[in-house]
């Protein structure tokens, strides 16, 4: 166990013990103030309520499409089929037009949803709320896709596959 104030612990080793988490991967997306269109990976992303259906995720701050992110009222997650690692590090890494070449059919609104994800979530966002250096956004789901296609997973600081457990008879919750 390890305890410490919060100016104290070590970002490097929270990190790395928040990797233990095994998350999925999903590209969100939305347009900016003139209308081209924002993407971001994101492992945040979690469902909250099946009545109302919401989802929740958030992004920091400091990222280059935060602002677009604010400012619109919709979003679109796109999780992630196992065979688009490329297009998780696409997204995740800053760089000038991260559509280009990408492959995308209009959502509500306009809004680009990647094509041969295992799922879309097309949300109206419902509020923002601070999280520290990240803001947290909570999204109503408007309509809602999946595929076939395995998810891509994410923990430990490398992608992962996800296969059924030998004992899965059920899941939590």
């Amino acid at each position: 166990m390890h305890a410490a104030t919060p100016s104290a612990i070590d970002r490097r080793r929270l990190r790395d013990v928040f990797g233990t988490y095994i998350t999925g991967v999903a590209v969100i997306t939305t347009l900016d103030a003139e209308g081209r269109p924002c993407g971001v990976t994101a492992n945040s992303f979690s469902s909250v309520s099946l009545d109302p259906p919401l989802v929740l995720w958030s992004q920091a701050l400091n990222a280059r499409s935060f602002p677009a992110f604010s400012r619109h009222e919709r979003f679109v997650v796109n999780v992630l089929a196992k065979h688009q690692r490329e297009l998780s590090q696409r997204f995740a890494t800053p760089g000038a037009d991260k559509f280009a070449g990408v492959e995308c059919r209009p959502g509500i609104g306009g809004l680009p949803m990647l094509a041969d994800c295992c799922a879309h979530f097309e949300c109206r966002k419902v509020t923002t709320w601070p999280g520290g250096d990240h803001a947290v956004f909570l999204g109503l789901i408007e309509r809602f896709e999946r595929s076939a296609a395995e998810g891509l997973a994410f923990g430990g600081g490398r992608y992962l596959v996800t296969r059924a457990h030998a004992e899965a008879a059920g899941a939590p919750g």
